[in-house]
């Protein structure tokens, strides 16, 4: 039962029970004789309180504005059909794969985003892999970083995989393959933009996987609890988490509050 709940509170089921919710309400009240904004104002209320559910402006938008959108779309006189829904529904699947979706949401990696990176964290002929390189904005910003760098980029999503082997076909190898599945043993450098939830587990396989002296950089996310290895951080961009490993081998050291 317990791991029922879990499975129900994951990313994005929590958000298809919300948007069901909100829908059952409507209809509900609806059929209890209340007017047509009262039932509407309601269910748009489902989706603005359950945004406490979940972290992340992204998703908490996502959540908020899930029922509104759909309700736009078959408000009569509407001039969209409604089997648009079911063609955003295949075209999501197609770019984005379901086995995927416990992992990040495609969010490209900001311009100047990784800057300082080289210098922080010192490779000689390095190979790197970005882990996850959805567009190639990650690569591009490597290459930025490392110019002589083996650059690997690796994507589940066929059409992802695709755009970024066209942007950065000339000096990187990408492949479709589950950053999971993949080995990260070869690498001086392995990149993530991940979610919160999953850089438990890109720590787990890095310290299982990659050499001693190598790093694992992640944009933004930090592991809970776990002090990194150096953080690069300055107005207006996102952090960037370096570990070392063995560092981040060894016992976790706590950070300090």
């Amino acid at each position: 039962m317990k791991s029922l709940w879990l499975a129900m509170l994951r990313w994005p089921t929590v958000a298809l029970i919300v948007w069901a919710c909100a829908w059952a309400l409507r209809i509900g009240l609806l059929h209890a004789g209340a007017g047509t904004g009262v039932a509407t104002g309601a269910a748009v209320c489902v989706g603005l309180l359950a945004i406490a559910l979940v972290k992340g402006r992204w998703r908490r938008a996502i959540m908020a504005l899930g029922f509104p959108l759909s309700w736009l779309l078959v408000l009569p006189g509407s001039q969209l059909p409604s089997w648009l829904w079911l063609l955003l529904l295949v075209a999501l699947i197609v770019v984005y794969p379901l086995r995927a979706w416990r992992d990040a949401p495609w969010f490209p990696t900001p311009v100047d985003g990784l800057q300082g990176l080289a210098e922080a964290a010192q490779l000689q002929a390095p190979r790197i892999l970005d882990a996850g390189c959805g567009s190639g904005a990650g690569l591009i910003e490597l290459r930025a970083q490392y110019p002589d760098a083996e650059l690997v980029g690796i994507e589940l999503s066929v059409w992802l995989c695709l755009l970024s082997w066209w942007r950065c076909r000339p000096w990187a190898r990408i492949s479709r393959a589950d950053l999971w599945k993949a080995s990260w043993a070869d690498y001086q450098m392995v990149y993530i933009f991940q979610r919160p939830e999953t850089l438990a587990p890109a720590l787990d396989k890095a310290r299982k996987e990659m050499r001693p002296g190598s790093w694992l950089v992640s944009l933004e996310f930090s592991a809970a609890g776990l002090a990194p290895t150096k953080v690069l951080q300055g107005p207006g961009r996102r952090p960037v988490w370096l570990y070392r490993m063995p560092d981040a081998t060894g016992p976790a050291r706590r950070q300090r509050n």
